[in-house]
């Protein structure tokens, strides 16, 4: 009491600061030399010019009293750093009358008695070390007390600890919310360069952050004046998708001279980082032709948060494009870049939606380039069939009725099996069967993965950009054909006759009405083959039906209110979790 006292002018970790000081000042010399003496030969020269030849003596029976003492000099120690380092925290982050401030702040005067109160127990053992006498040698008591007030210390320190681990937290909350807010003031204010805008999403540690498509390291004043198309995805990004991406990115844009460049930001948990996910991101970015980050620790975490906050990334990847001013024109582009490639150049908001105002539903919208003989096939007035399902027994006997019928009509036929949805080893398997019996053409892996790919962006991007569900014949279309997939049926199939005469039904209507043909072969003969199916089917009424639209999740909104491919009724919406190796 006699020391608080003293320094009653001061705080409370001045206090023990200054205390601790003291202590170190009139006892470290004899502190260090007891500790020294029996290892270092200078250390016990000392101790014998001091005079302290009893403890050299004693040392041995001491060790228990020693052994206290230090214990609790450092937990003091302990403390005393505590108080301090609070005493350092920026203000501007955390507040002192708030929790967790406010209680450590509350402990702080408690903290500071108990670890004067100790330095004064130190001072006294010490004095009776140096006054030695045998009762004190033999005696246990002091070494007990020393004990427990190191026991009494240290779990004060534990608890300040932790209440200062908790204040570490508050903030780095307020630090990312800073951030966060800073970043999102920059990149939705407009701005004369797209270099402030990546300044502002790489770490300032390393001014080289980025890997050219030649692997080298550069700056980001290399993208000055260049559209930047920022692909962020987390590290399961597929290789389908790298090299569908890399035949826009590397060849068709090369060909066009088009003035964009791609960034990959990868999305990854920073704290769950280990020599696995080092492997994965390595392989990534070495098969990446575009531009890279040369670590994803570069990137800042506000806009880690950002990207999942606003631009709506959750694991799926987009594609966020950034004029050469710094604009974002699109918070997903990777839609329009997968339905028209570069055609949707410079991927804003605004070209989507030019680009659809000049769509109608037609087989080369559906299939796209994927399918290099069909210009021929509708050249030579042929029917094209495309069919999907895993069934096998069902697409044997879909494709033989229907080679049969177009047998009978003698009409040309080209079949084309587009697999399905999310069943990569399946399909490879189906895909062997169907080329082993020559049953109907095929696609490879890739071509089957981009065919279900475009579907889904098609819908995605309809529905940002689309008319009402039941007047947008293309949304339709595109729902009904993911429908098909999803549900638990057979199989499926649409023909076309051109461009745009089609009809479509699901695997059990279409087998069928392929194996009761002479229910309308008339209309067939007399229409066309098309025409004639079209108008059977819709003489067909479903008892019963079970249709299912699954969508992965991916930023952007789909509306609550999907019909029915079958009968237009509305769908009920359920969430679906899934965890698919293939």
């Amino acid at each position: 009491m006699a020391i608080l006292n003293m320094l009653s002018s001061y705080s409370w970790d001045a206090k023990v600061v200054l205390t601790l000081a003291a202590f170190a000042v009139n006892f470290g010399e004899f502190w260090l030399l007891v500790q020294l003496c029996t290892t270092n030969s200078l250390a016990k020269s000392v101790a014998l010019l001091k005079q302290l030849p009893d403890v050299l003596e004693h040392s041995q029976t001491l060790k228990p009293h020693l052994e206290a003492l230090n214990k609790l000099i450092k937990a003091m120690i302990d403390v005393t750093k505590c108080m301090v380092e609070f005493t350092e925290l920026p203000t501007e982050y955390i507040s002192s009358e708030v929790p967790p401030m406010s209680i450590a702040l509350a402990h702080i005067p408690t903290a500071a008695y108990w670890t004067i109160r100790s330095v004064v127990a130190c001072a006294a053992q010490i004095t009776s070390l140096i006054g030695l006498t045998h009762e004190f040698v033999t005696s246990t008591s002091e070494a007990w007390e020393l004990s427990s007030l190191a026991h009494k210390v240290s779990s004060i320190h534990e608890h300040l600890q932790k209440l200062l681990r908790l204040c570490y937290q508050r903030i780095d909350e307020m630090k990312q919310r800073e951030a966060f807010d800073d970043f999102k003031r920059t990149i939705e204010t407009p701005q004369m360069d797209v270099v402030r805008i990546l300044i502002k999403i790489f770490r300032k540690e390393d001014p080289h952050v980025l890997l050219s498509p030649e692997k080298t390291k550069v700056q980001i004043d290399v993208l000055r004046r260049k559209h930047v198309l920022l692909l962020i995805s987390d590290l399961d990004i597929s290789h389908d998708e790298i090299q569908v991406l890399e035949l826009v990115y590397k060849y068709e844009r090369v060909s066009t001279e088009l003035n964009y460049e791609i960034v990959w930001l990868p999305i990854v948990d920073q704290s769950a980082w280990n020599d696995g996910y080092e492997q994965k991101f390595t392989n990534l970015q070495s098969i990446m032709p575009w531009y890279t980050m040369s670590h994803p620790s570069n990137i800042e975490p506000a806009v880690m948060k950002y990207a999942r906050e606003v631009w709506r990334f959750v694991k799926k990847p987009i594609v966020v494009t950034l004029d050469p001013q710094g604009k974002v024109t699109c918070t997903n582009a990777l839609n329009m870049i997968w339905i028209w490639g570069n055609t949707a150049f410079p991927f804003s908001t605004e070209k989507e939606a030019t680009l659809w105002k000049a769509e109608t539903w037609t087989i080369e919208l559906l299939v796209d380039g994927l399918e290099q003989n069909l210009p021929t096939w509708i050249k030579d007035q042929k029917v094209i069939c495309l069919y999907g399902g895993e069934k096998m027994e069902w697409i044997e006997s879909f494709a033989s009725a229907t080679k049969g019928i177009a047998a009978s009509l003698e009409i040309g036929l080209e079949m084309v099996y587009v697999g399905k949805n999310n069943a990569k080893e399946r399909v490879k398997k189906i895909t062997a069967l169907i080329n082993e019996k020559q049953i109907s053409h095929t696609w490879q892996d890739a071509s089957v993965w981009f065919f279900w790919n475009r579907m889904e962006s098609m819908l995605y991007s309809k529905t940002q950009h689309g008319k009402p569900d039941e007047t947008d014949v293309i949304k339709q279309e595109v729902m009904t054909i993911l429908g098909y997939d999803g549900s638990e049926e057979q199989g499926w199939a649409v023909f076309f006759f051109g461009s745009t005469e089609m009809v479509r039904a699901n695997g059990e209507k279409m087998l069928s009405s392929m194996q009761k043909f002479d229910q309308w072969e008339v209309f067939a003969r007399q229409m066309g083959f098309v025409p004639g199916l079209r108008k059977h089917l819709e003489g067909i009424t479903d008892d019963h039906h079970c249709t299912r639209l699954i969508l992965p999740g991916i930023s952007g909104e789909i509306s609550e209110r999907v019909v029915c491919a079958e009968c237009g009724r509305p769908m009920e919406m359920y969430f679906m979790y899934r965890c698919c190796v293939e």
